[in-house]
């Protein structure tokens, strides 16, 4: 699932014909690098291969006063087919990749125990921090977006505060783990 096909044919299918900065533009004033897993600078490459599969095609050239020629591109029949294909499956597709940090916590060194309560207590300062810096994000992006947007942006606060709400689990439940660990070690010594 490719997020910036979807928005690049989803935003020329609504807003209508575009050349690649307009595309910028709109994507830097929808603050989407706050709440997508786009790279404002990714659009012009994709503009370019959405042109080459058919998928958008050149209407015109344009030209402002001293700026390049512009290319002005409007989605294609098939765009708008593949347009369809890719809200259907962003809209059906759960994406929820696994954490390293699983893995690691499962497989602790029995020699660095000591040090994984405050492994653990940076990670939380760091998601605390993530927390903080997403909540100013949506704010200062507030007044531009419409309710639907609002409320999306607002699920990486939510994914945020519950992963802080396990790690607070994980925390109490750390003297026990620990406990554990250094048994199941001393067994297999």
């Amino acid at each position: 699932m490719s997020s910036v096909r979807l928005y690049v044919l989803g935003a020329l299918a609504v807003e209508g014909p575009m050349h690649g900065h307009q595309l910028r533009l709109l994507a830097e004033r929808e603050h989407v690098h706050y709440w997508t897993d786009i790279s404002v600078g990714s659009l012009y490459g994709v503009i370019k291969r959405l042109a080459a599969e058919g998928l958008i095609s050149e209407l015109r050239v344009e030209r402002e006063g001293n700026y390049p020629e512009r290319q002005v591109y409007e989605i294609s029949p098939a765009g708008r087919a593949a347009l369809a294909g890719l809200r259907r499956e962003a809209l059906s597709t759960v994406v929820f990749r696994p954490d390293p940090f699983d893995l690691a916590m499962s497989r602790l060194d029995p020699d660095t125990l000591d040090g994984v309560a405050e492994t653990l207590e940076t990670r939380i300062a760091t998601l605390e921090r993530m927390l903080a810096e997403s909540e100013a994000q949506r704010a200062s992006a507030d007044q531009y977006l419409t309710v639907n947007e609002r409320f999306m942006l607002s699920h990486k606060s939510a994914r945020l505060r519950a992963d802080l709400d396990w790690h607070h689990a994980l925390v109490s439940e750390l003297p026990a783990i620990i406990a554990d660990e250094s048994a199941q070690e001393k067994a297999t010594s």
